[in-house]
């Protein structure tokens, strides 16, 4: 009876029908993609970060240790999903982006390209996946990237570099998600993720030191009397004051913007500033996704659909009982 009811509804009936359940699954569709699949929108050595804070890279104050030697600011971007089902395997892509014709002091003075790096904290239960869950399509995407853990026993803090930054302004990490149903100390819901990116060398080792990447300034103030040349190619730029005189080093590298018989006050520029390089650190969040909270909601929301097209059926029959009682 409900059937030939239906049929015998009007055009406009059957088109707002149709129209109804269309949105409804156009619902579903952009839910279900968005909430799984869609990614919110130095010398690069992070192993060194290891030697000044091997408890973790992140300080207290949310700084990855790595902006203790790569002084520079410079952007980083981590492309995620928004939520991953358990026992899956994703991409995170960082990007570090640097204009790819500039060119740094390397250590021996001489010029050169940009390295890259970057560390990236993920929550714990993540972890790189093995390469027998890696696609051939991932496998392309990450060949020559070698993946290494921050310390023993931590498998979800995970370094990379260095690597040319001419070919790797993209790296991605083929990330495994956990499983709750594995591990009882892993619970669904939304966590934290932590990159630190940077390209370029840095302006402090970690034992303290200054690298050749930086600018370097007169201690005193006087005129600069000779500036002789080493065979290291480092200068000493001899300064009179009037308290005697004071021999500044500037290892090769840095150029000179100073000439003998230039006055200098203290703390005045001797060389250029060589570092066209930075670090960049960005905090996103990932959710861990129940399957059966999708599925619950898949169902509720047929249920709403269901109940739409029901409602809009006993409208219609309301309306033929009402006119039919009109013509009698």
């Amino acid at each position: 009876m409900r059937i030939n009811n239906f049929l015998v509804l009007g055009r406009s009936t059957k088109k707002l029908i149709l129209q109804t359940v269309l949105c409804l699954f156009a619902t579903v569709a952009l839910f279900v993609t968005s909430d799984i699949a869609l990614p919110q929108s130095a010398a690069a050595y992070p192993f060194w970060a290891q030697q000044t804070a091997p408890a973790t890279p992140r300080e207290a104050t949310g700084r990855i240790v790595c902006a203790n030697c790569h002084l520079g600011k410079k952007p980083a971007e981590v492309e995620i999903p928004q939520s991953v089902l358990p026992d899956t395997v994703f991409e995170a892509v960082v990007k570090i982006p640097y204009d790819t014709t500039s060119q740094e002091v390397l250590g021996d003075g001489s010029k050169g390209g940009l390295s890259v790096g970057a560390v990236l904290m993920l929550p714990e239960g993540f972890k790189i996946a093995p390469p027998d869950r890696i696609s051939e399509e991932l496998q392309a995407k990450i060949e020559g990237v070698y993946y290494q853990s921050y310390k023993e026993g931590q498998d979800n803090w995970v370094i990379v570099g260095p690597l040319p930054g001419e070919q790797y302004q993209e790296v991605v990490f083929p990330v495994l998600s956990p499983d709750p149903s594995q591990n009882k100390n892993i619970h669904f819901g939304k966590y934290s993720v932590h990159l630190g990116a940077n390209r370029g060398r840095g302006q402090v080792y970690p034992t303290g030191e200054l690298t050749n990447n930086n600018l370097f300034k007169s201690s005193a103030a006087g005129t600069v009397t000779t500036i002789a040349k080493q065979e290291d190619g480092s200068s000493q730029v001899t300064i009179s004051t009037d308290s005697g005189t004071v021999v500044e080093t500037i290892p090769a590298g840095p150029d000179l913007i100073v000439a003998e018989g230039q006055q200098v006050a203290a703390g005045e520029a001797l060389t250029n500033n060589p570092n066209v390089g930075g670090f960049g650190q960005k905090d996103t969040e990932v959710v861990l996704q129940s399957p059966n909270r999708i599925l619950g909601l898949v169902v509720f929301i047929c249920g709403i659909m269901l109940s739409q097209i029901l409602l809009v059926i006993k409208k219609k029959q309301i309306e033929t009982v009402q006119a039919a009682e009109m013509n009698f």
